[in-house]
């Protein structure tokens, strides 16, 4: 089936396209100035005249359970080592059951924010959640998403010096074992796929030396690519210079992961040297700028960042820190920390939209997704201005960042509608949502 995206009210794409676009089948077959008309005749005609069309948005970091711990009474008002040992107890009382439903509610939440691939981080691995990966891949298959799923570690448990208890680290042996069976059965390399796999130690406080080492062989053996946190907190730089003798990003040169593979979560706490190191490597940032003020763990350098040619996405990050899984929500925090950071002039609405479409799907290893062009996949996102936030405003695509858009109309992702008129498709969200609460209920009650 050929569809006429026609004559949007504005549009983010690579060339004129003011007359729409044609998705063909799963992908984008041509773009149309204002008047042209498709080449080919269109079995369907969307009127997109009252519709702001961005690329699909990319999330390149989150937490998909920890929708089920928002505004965790214990670890309000704490930063981020005294907000993990408050919550690390709860998460340990995580089951096939409370992921699920997590999983599926963050990625609901994604999907109405304009959000059509996310990555998840799930490094939480209690007894009877061996199969973590496995639940999160069937979840994102039945809505509709593409994720990038990634296999987590920690091994460095309170006893070790590191900050996880006990009850959710695991060995080297069953880390790597389930990182080779989880590669097999779901990674899906290449253009177009729903399901990719990366591996992911935690971070420099919850895994050995040795773990980082191994999963940067085993990535490159295996072809997928490596995530982790970094440069996130001062307290990290302190912890690797007192545990390890090197700054973090020492730390990781030396594992083996300074390589354009990598992409990291945060990246705050670098210094210009260090900057200049990550651009010559092709290292990716994820920047997660409402996670960063509400664990006040500081202002991602971003625009030096993307200066000294590092990729740079966005992320939503855990929904404990943030307390939202909104990514379009997340690109106007970014713009507004940026701006505190580099002074108004110097980043726009473009440059942050940018970051959440192209830019992430860099940090994923993908440039089949993120922007609209023929051949790229037919993931979109569309936002009206129809609330009163908007009314008045001038230029459409700033409104969507300036205004605060936080909700899209339609998301199509692979060339079908996975949102139609704001609401997802084939999901009883409500039930989700009910089902969801007491997931999170009893989850507070087992810590």
């Amino acid at each position: 089936m050929r569809t006429w995206i026609r004559n949007p009210l504005a549009i983010l794409a690579d060339e004129d396209a003011a007359g729409g676009f044609v998705v063909d089948g799963a992908r984008i077959a041509e773009c149309l100035p204002a008047g042209a008309v498709p080449v080919a005749p269109c079995e369907r005609v969307f009127d997109a005249s009252e519709h702001v069309v961005l690329p699909g948005l990319v999330n390149t970091h989150h937490h998909f359970y920890q929708t089920l711990t928002r505004a965790h009474g214990p670890a309000l008002g704490k930063e981020l080592f005294d907000w993990l040992k408050a919550l690390y107890p709860v998460w340990a009382g995580l089951t096939a059951d409370r992921l699920d439903a997590a999983t599926r509610l963050a990625l609901a939440e994604l999907l109405l924010s304009g959000c059509t691939t996310a990555a998840d981080h799930h490094y939480v691995f209690p007894a009877g959640l061996e199969h973590a990966i496995d639940v999160q891949a069937a979840a994102a298959r039945d809505l509709g998403v593409r994720v990038t799923l990634t296999r987590g570690s920690m091994n460095l448990s309170v006893a070790d010096g590191g900050l996880p208890p006990e009850s959710v680290v695991q060995d080297a042996d069953t880390i790597f074992a389930d990182s080779e069976r989880v590669i097999d059965a779901f990674h899906e390399p290449g253009d177009g796929a729903f399901v990719q796999i990366a591996l992911a130690p935690c971070s420099p406080f919850s895994v050995t030396p040795g773990i980082m080492r191994d999963t940067a062989r085993l990535a490159a053996q295996r072809g997928v690519r490596l995530h982790t946190h970094l440069g996130e907190t001062r307290d990290e730089n302190a912890f690797c210079e007192g545990r390890f003798g090197c700054r973090p990003l020492d730390y990781l040169e030396e594992a083996g992961w300074l390589t354009d593979r990598t992409w990291l979560a945060h990246g705050i706490h670098f210094t210009a040297e260090e900057i200049a190191r990550l651009g010559r490597a092709g290292t990716a940032v994820a920047h997660c700028p409402g996670s960063n003020m509400v664990l006040a763990s500081g202002l991602c350098p971003a625009m030096d960042l993307a200066a000294a040619r590092v990729p740079v996405g966005i992320g939503v990050d855990g929904s404990a820190s943030e307390d939202a899984s909104n990514l379009m929500q997340e690109v106007r925090q970014a713009l507004q920390v940026q701006r505190l950071r580099y002074g108004a002039a110097r980043v726009g609405h473009l440059d942050v939209l940018r970051w959440a479409t192209a830019g992430s799907a860099a940090c994923l290893g993908r440039d089949d997704i993120g922007r609209i062009a023929p051949g790229k996949q037919a993931d979109l996102a569309l936002f009206k201005l129809d609330e009163p936030r908007f009314s008045g405003a001038g230029d459409p695509l700033a409104a969507l960042v300036l205004c605060g858009a936080h909700r899209a109309d339609r998301v199509m992702v692979g060339g079908a509608w996975r949102v139609r008129d704001g609401e997802v498709v084939d999901l009883d969200l409500e039930a989700l949502m009910v089902r969801h609460r007491e997931a999170a209920r009893s989850l507070a009650l087992a810590a």
